[in-house]
C-alpha cells in the first residue's frame, strides 16, 4: 500500500462520504455501525503510519499523542482523530471484543486480518480475533509453575471494557472465555510491558 496506495486512498475517499451518523439507513444496526468503525479505523491508522512522518516507536508520550490525538481524520464529514474516534464512537458500542480487531498498526497490536469485518459475519469474526489473540503465548504468557499469569497491557489500558456488571468479574473470567486451555482463577496477572514500536511489515 506504501508503494500502490489507490486502492486505499478511494476507501479513504468512501469513509470521508459516509459514515453510521451522516448515513443512518445503510447502517440499519449494531453490527453494520461496528464493522464500519473497525474497517475505517484500521484503514485511516494505516494511512497515518503511511503518509504522515512518524518515528520508528510510539514510546514517547509525545509522539503518542501527535499521532493518535493531534492528527484528524474525516469521517462522514466529521473531522475526529484515531484516539476519539476509539474512545467516543467505538467503545460506547459496548462490545470489548473490538480491542483484538483495532489494530493501530505497532508490535503489540492484534494482527491485521487480511479481509474486513463484515456485518453479517462480525460475531463470529470478532470472536475469531478474541481466541487468536488471547491464545497467542506472547499476548498471554501463563506460568504453571509460578501460578501467574502475564498478559496484554492491552487488557489493562481498557479493563474496564471487560470487567464490569455486563462482561466479566475479572480479566481471567473474560480471558477464560477464549482460552482453549483456561487459567485457574488463582493465578495472579501482570502485564506485559506495551510494545509501541512500529510494525514495519
Amino acid at each position: 500500500l506504501a508503494s500502490d496506495h489507490v486502492d486505499l486512498l478511494f476507501y479513504l475517499n468512501y469513509i470521508a462520504k459516509t459514515s453510521p451518523q451522516l448515513n443512518p439507513k445503510k447502517f440499519p444496526d449494531k453490527n453494520y455501525k461496528l464493522a464500519f468503525y473497525i474497517n475505517s479505523y484500521n484503514a485511516l491508522a494505516m494511512y497515518g503510519i503511511v503518509y504522515h512522518k512518524i518515528p520508528k516507536d510510539f514510546n514517547r508520550f509525545l509522539d503518542r499523542a501527535r499521532f493518535f490525538k493531534f492528527i484528524k481524520y474525516n469521517i462522514g464529514g466529521m473531522h475526529i482523530s484515531l484516539y476519539d474516534y476509539e474512545n467516543k464512537v467505538i467503545r460506547p458500542v459496548g462490545d470489548p471484543r473490538v480491542h483484538f480487531a483495532l489494530n493501530c498498526m505497532v508490535v503489540d497490536c492484534p494482527r491485521l486480518p487480511d479481509t474486513p469485518f463484515v456485518s453479517d459475519m462480525l460475531d463470529s469474526q470478532l470472536n475469531e480475533a478474541s481466541v487468536e489473540f488471547l491464545n497467542d503465548p506472547q499476548k498471554v504468557f501463563v506460568d504453571h509453575s509460578k501460578k501467574e499469569v502475564m498478559v496484554s497491557e492491552i487488557l489493562n489500558f481498557y479493563k474496564e471494557d471487560f470487567v464490569n456488571s455486563e462482561q466479566a468479574a475479572s480479566l481471567l473470567e473474560y480471558i477464560n472465555r477464549f482460552r482453549k486451555e483456561k487459567i485457574p482463577s488463582s493465578y495472579r496477572i501482570g502485564f506485559f510491558k506495551y510494545d509501541w514500536t512500529v510494525n514495519s511489515q
